[in-house]
Formats: C-alpha cells, structure tokens, sequence
C-alpha cells in the first residue's frame, strides 16, 4: 500500500492506494469515520463489494443506500433519496457517509454529505478508474442540470480516500478504458514525462498489468492532490484540471448523457481542445495515437456545432459571459485561457461536427 496526502491543513487527508484495502477497512478508516455509517452505492458496484465493507465495518451502526446505476441519475431526486435514508435512521451530525463505488456514486455522496445536517463527512471508496483517479478527490460534488453537466454541488472534502485496485479487475473494459482518458490527461497537462511513461507502458496498462496500473493510480492522485492543495476551490490553476471537459460535457449534454461515458467525451474534448490549443500536428498526432491506444474513441460522430455552442454557454466555468477554455502550449503544459479566438473555436466545433 502508498498512501500519499492532500494539504489541506487541518482539513488534509489520506489517499491510500493498494490492493485487496476493502478488507482493511476498518483500521484504515479508523480516524475518519464515527459510529453511525450511511454506506451509499449503486445496484451494479453493491452485489460484487459491499458485503466485504459491510465485514470490515463491524461495531459500527451501517445503513446502506443503493441508487441506479447511470449518469441520467445523477438528479436531485436522487440525492434527496440518500439524505432521506439518513434522516429515516435517525443519523445526525457525527454520522459518515461512504461512496462506494464509481463518479456519480461518489458525486452524489459528497453532495448528499455536503448538504446533510449542513456537512457530515464523507469517505470515498472509488470502485472505476475514473473515479480513482479524478473525482474521488479533490471535494468535487454535484448533481446535473438539464442544460449541463454538474451545475448544482459543493466542493466537501472527503476524510479519506480508499483505493482498492482489485477492484478494477471487475471492471467492463469499456469503463476501464474511460478511466484512462483521466490518467491520460493527467500527462498532458503537467506533466510531459509521465505523458511519456504512459507512451512506453500503454501495453501493460491495457492488460491491467497490475504494477503499472498502480504506480499509474499514484502518480495521476499526486498530480491532482498538488493541483487541489494550491486552488482548492479553483479560482485559478485547478482549472488546468478541466482539459478536455468544456468540450467534452458539451458533448454529453448534447447526446442526452447516454451515448458516450464521461471518460469517452473527455478523450474526444481533449482532442478537440488540442486542435483548439493550435498544437503542432506531431504532438496532436501523439495524444490521439495514446488515446486510441488505450480503447477510446477519437470521433464523436454527428453533431450540432450550433448545439455544442449552446452548451458551452451553460457550463459552470464560464465567468462574467465568458467561456473559459483549458489549452496546451505544448504536451505537459496546459493553460487557462479567456481570451481565445472565438472564430477559430466555431471552426473547431464545425470540423467536429461534420
């Protein structure tokens, strides 16, 4: 097991990366969790892992929560339906709430902890790739809206983070390759020699070769954990984290939520941001050869350059009217910028869209 550290102050927390840590849980969480558990997970993640958590929690009080599985349950209503299940147990301040599972789980767990008695801790047990390496840290928490993707939230940091990587072993090779796309974008924006790394070990990683998959795990939660502990709540360079996402939540919205995995519209809006960013040919050529290699697609198929421009409109980093964009001067080097070529980004769109 690694267990690195988000600095936060007294707010900090661990991310303990390892494998077979479900069973661990109970010594692991000891600092993190109080004697009444909501454990929240979904009707897919719950049959194969919450049995073992549920073992390792004895001596606690636990009620579990299980939600629907997909993002288009990503809702307010759901999120009332976790806090309703609290309230029925008659949890109160000093209660936990546990995601277990993958980014809509943990999303809507925080949220719900956020919100619950005005702000119940909350541990994170990321069961995806995805969320191992993204949204299980950094407080991110939210709901989506109709007109885009995570417009309702908090930013709650969780107490604690527990990543088992025999989890991913359950995992579909479809989500498996969505969490790549984050583990890719990780290398992109700040760092060009794990960028590289991932060049030379895409193989092993696409076989789930486990030693590469963890020091992978590790090295995108360092990446991260350095990104949250300079701009917790991203008034500034945390953005950078955000490459690929205006693109790629314009593309989910556009679709209704239900053609492509997070991860997947990720990949294409990195693509596009990169063809944005005026990249060089080579190294837009490096970053579509890495996405491609790792299963994600490299074309959205039939859109609306009209639609997605009315997406971008309704997304959350946009500022004072302003669409903010996250570009790359070059591979391993991203910057925020709210001043780009308006013209350019409608020809982007339409090159997309065609």
């Amino acid at each position: 097991m690694e267990t690195l550290y988000v600095d936060l102050g007294a707010r900090s927390y661990p991310i303990h990366v390892g494998s077979g840590l479900l069973g661990a849980s109970q010594q692991l969480l000891a600092d993190s969790i109080g004697t009444d558990v909501l454990v929240v997970s979904n009707t897919t993640v719950a049959p194969l892992y919450l049995e073992a958590l549920l073992a390792s929690l004895d001596g606690h009080r636990v009620v579990t929560h299980l939600l629907p599985d997909g993002e288009q349950h990503k809702t307010l209503d759901e999120v009332a339906g976790i806090v309703s299940t609290a309230l029925e147990a008659g949890f109160s301040r000093d209660a936990t709430f546990v995601a277990l599972g993958g980014g809509v789980v943990g999303d809507m767990t925080g949220f719900a902890a956020a919100i619950f008695m005005r702000g119940v801790r909350c541990v994170q047990i990321p069961t995806t790739l995805l969320s191992q390496v993204d949204s299980s840290v950094g407080g991110k928490t939210g709901v989506n809206h109709p007109l885009g993707k995570n417009l309702l939230g908090a930013f709650h940091q969780p107490s604690s983070v527990l990543i088992d990587t025999d989890t991913l072993a359950s995992l579909p090779a479809r989500e498996y390759a969505a969490g790549m796309a984050e583990v890719i974008k990780h290398g992109a924006i700040a760092d060009i020699e794990y960028f590289e790394a991932l060049e030379r070990d895409q193989q092993a990683l696409a076989s789930r070769e486990p030693e590469a998959l963890r020091q992978a795990i590790v090295h995108s939660c360092r990446i991260k954990a350095a990104v949250v502990a300079d701009d917790e709540r991203e008034r500034g360079r945390r953005a950078i984290l955000n490459f690929g996402h205006t693109f790629g939540h314009a593309i989910e919205a556009c679709t209704g939520y239900t053609r492509w995995l997070h991860g997947e519209a990720v990949a294409l809006g990195m693509l596009m941001a990169a063809e944005m960013s005026g990249l060089d040919t080579a190294s837009q050529q490096r970053l579509r050869a890495l996405i491609a290699a790792a299963g994600l697609p490299t074309q959205p198929g039939a859109l609306s350059a009209e639609s997605m421009l009315s997406a971008m409109g309704h997304d959350k980093k946009v500022q004072a009217g302003s669409l903010t964009l996250i570009l790359l001067d070059r591979l391993g080097d991203a910057y925020i910028s709210r001043d780009f070529d308006s013209e350019r980004l409608h020809k982007v769109l339409h090159a997309w869209s065609a």
